[in-house]
This record gives structure tokens, C-alpha cells and sequence, in this order.
């Protein structure tokens, strides 16, 4: 295959692999610069291409191992080790440092919420929390089974209304 029929068949391919680039990157312009990465080692890789075989999986491919690469280097270059005596590992990257106070203060109001049920059905939705079956309780309890999972579902839902604060917005 000449120089000028590989570059040919390149450039015809290169409308189906934008959609793969736009998949990986999830980003017009970062899709486009791939795009672009994937046909230039293409052309300067020509020689290893065999003719005869798939050149599309070929670009794909090499879209696919230089997508990896560029994401393993973006990591990397996301971190800092820091060589002095002291040996502290900086990351130089936007972090969110938790410590635990949110989660503290979470605990404590489920803690509140369970305490403020009745028992009618914090006892049932205590024992299933700790394990049991809907049958053991039922057995424990001395009431039906159907009771039990109404409590139980009933407890959930007080609980979730109570604790609604902390509904995760997506």
C-alpha cells in the first residue's frame, strides 16, 4: 500500500472512530485531540501495519492504548513526591481532605432518628438490622410474618423521611 492509499484509507476511517474518541473522552475537543494523536502515530507507524488485515481495529486500537497513556500521564502528573529528609508525599492535585466530622454528625442523627421510633416498630427493624430473619422475628415477636414486614417497611420509611436531610442530590 502506497504512502497516498494508506493516508487515503486513514482519513476515510477517521468518521468512525470519532464516535469511539467521543465515548472514551466524553469531551468534543479531548475526542478531537484524540482523534488527531490516533492518526498521526497511525501514519507515522505505517510500516508495521500488515496489509491484508483489519485496519480499522487497527485505529482502534491505537486509539484505545493511546487513550490509557494519556490517562495513566495525566495521573501521574497529578502527584508529587517530595524527596527532601522529611520524605512527605504531596499531592499537588484539587483534594477534598475528610475528617470525619460529617460522618460523625450523620451517625449521631440516625442514632436519633432510630431512637425516636416507637418500639412497635424500632424492635422488629432493630432485629432485622442485627441479622435476623423476617421468620425469627415473627417467632420472637410472636406476631405474623406480614407484620413484621410491614414494620419493618413502615421504620425504613419514618427513617428515610427523618433523615432526608442527607438525600444525596444527583
Amino acid at each position: 500500500m502506497t504512502t497516498l492509499e494508506f493516508s487515503y484509507s486513514l482519513h476515510k476511517l477517521s468518521g468512525a472512530l470519532k464516535p469511539f474518541a467521543l465515548k472514551l473522552t466524553r469531551d468534543v475537543d479531548d475526542a478531537n485531540d484524540l482523534l488527531q494523536d490516533t492518526m498521526v502515530k497511525a501514519f507515522t507507524n505505517k510500516d508495521k501495519f500488515t496489509e491484508g488485515t483489519n485496519l480499522k481495529a487497527w485505529l482502534y486500537t491505537i486509539m484505545k492504548n493511546t487513550f490509557i497513556t494519556n490517562y495513566q500521564r495525566m495521573v501521574r502528573r497529578g502527584t508529587f513526591v517530595d524527596t527532601t529528609d522529611n520524605l512527605h508525599y504531596l499531592n499537588s492535585g484539587d483534594t477534598l481532605v475528610e475528617n470525619g466530622a460529617y460522618g460523625d454528625f450523620a451517625m449521631e442523627d440516625i442514632y436519633t432518628a432510630i431512637e425516636n421510633l416507637d418500639d412497635v416498630y424500632k424492635v422488629p427493624f432493630m432485629m432485622h438490622y442485627r441479622g435476623f430473619k423476617y421468620h425469627e422475628i415473627a417467632d420472637k415477636l410472636e406476631i405474623p410474618i406480614g407484620t413484621v414486614k410491614n414494620r419493618i417497611h413502615i421504620a425504613r420509611k419514618l427513617l428515610k423521611e427523618e433523615l432526608s436531610v442527607y438525600k444525596h442530590k444527583s
